[in-house]
C-alpha cells in the first residue's frame, strides 16, 4: 500500500495486541491511518505503540499530541459500556473513525461433548458478541457521517466443519453473517461491511493447537489429516499474519469501494472454497 492511501484516516483494530490484529496494525499505519489499538492485554499494546512510534518521514512529534500513529486503549470487547466509551474517547482524541477491523477473538478447542458452557460462552462473547458490540458503536456514528469500512476477520472454519473447533467456528459464521446483514443495513449510508477468513496461520493461537514438534506439526497442517477430516493447503504453506493484513488493508482501502457483504477467504486454498 501506499503510505498516503489512508492519510488523515482514524482506525481502531480490536484485538491489536498480537498476531493477526498487531500485523492489521502495521498495515495500516504504513498506509497512512493513525491507528487506536485496542485490546485487553496491556502490555503487548505498549510494545506495538513503541515499535511504530515515528513513519518513516515523519516529523517528531511533541507536546500532547506526541505519541506517533498508534495510540493503544486498554478495551475488553465483551464489556458493551467499556466499547461504547471507548470509541467515543477515540473519536474525541483522534477524530471521527473512518475504519474499524474485527480481530479480537479466542479459541477454546474441545470436541463438542466435552465442551463447557463456559467455554462456548465465552467464545460467543468475544468472538461474536464484541464483533457486535465494536460494530454498533462504530456503525452508528459512520452511518451518521455517510462513510466508513468495517472488517470483522472470521475464519474459513466459518464454513467448513472442525473437529474439536464447533464453538469458534460457529461464533465466527455467526459473526460473518451478522457482518454480512450489517453492510446490507449501512449499505445506503455509504458504509461497507466485508470480512477476511484466514485459514491456518502463523499466530500464538495457532501454534496453541500444536501438540509436538512444531514442524512436524505444521507439516500436517500444510498435508492435510485424514483423522481429522482436514485437506491440507494447496499453496504449501501457513499463512503469515502479514497475508491477512494485506487483504484486510485492501479492503478497507478505495480500490476496494465498490466491495461490500464480501467474505474474502485468505486460507491457501485450504478449504477449496466449499
Amino acid at each position: 500500500m501506499q503510505q498516503s492511501e489512508l492519510a488523515g484516516a482514524v482506525a481502531i483494530v480490536t484485538g491489536a495486541g498480537q498476531g493477526i490484529g498487531a500485523a492489521v496494525t502495521r498495515a495500516l499505519v504504513a498506509s497512512g491511518a493513525v491507528v487506536a489499538a485496542a485490546d485487553r492485554n496491556p502490555g503487548p499494546l505498549a510494545a506495538l505503540a513503541d515499535e511504530l512510534a515515528q513513519r518513516p518521514g515523519d516529523p517528531v512529534a511533541s507536546g500532547p499530541a506526541a505519541g506517533g500513529p498508534v495510540h493503544p486503549y486498554l478495551l475488553d470487547v465483551t464489556d458493551a459500556a467499556a466499547v461504547e466509551s471507548t470509541v467515543a474517547l477515540v473519536e474525541d482524541q483522534l477524530g471521527p473513525v473512518g475504519v474499524l477491523v474485527n480481530v479480537a477473538g479466542i479459541l477454546r478447542a474441545a470436541p463438542v461433548t466435552e465442551l463447557s458452557d463456559q467455554d462456548w460462552a465465552d467464545t460467543f462473547a468475544v468472538n461474536t458478541t464484541g464483533v457486535f458490540h465494536a460494530s454498533r458503536a462504530v456503525g452508528r456514528r459512520m452511518a451518521e457521517r455517510g462513510g466508513g469500512v468495517i472488517v470483522t476477520v472470521g475464519s474459513n472454519a466459518a464454513g467448513v466443519p472442525r473437529t474439536g473447533m464447533a464453538a469458534y467456528a460457529a461464533s465466527k459464521a455467526a459473526a460473518t453473517m451478522f457482518t454480512r446483514c450489517l453492510g446490507l443495513e449501512l449499505g445506503r449510508s455509504g458504509v461497507r461491511c466485508n470480512i477476511v477468513s484466514p485459514g491456518s496461520t502463523d499466530t500464538e493461537m495457532q501454534r496453541a493447537l500444536w501438540h509436538d514438534d512444531a514442524a512436524a506439526a505444521e507439516r500436517r497442517v500444510i498435508d492435510g489429516d485424514l483423522s481429522g477430516y482436514r485437506v491440507g493447503i494447496p499453496l504449501g504453506r501457513i499463512a503469515q499474519p502479514a497475508d491477512i493484513a494485506e487483504a484486510v488493508a485492501f479492503l478497507v482501502s478505495d480500490r476496494a469501494r465498490h466491495i461490500t457483504m464480501h467474505d474474502l477467504y485468505v486460507d491457501g486454498g485450504a478449504t477449496l472454497r466449499a
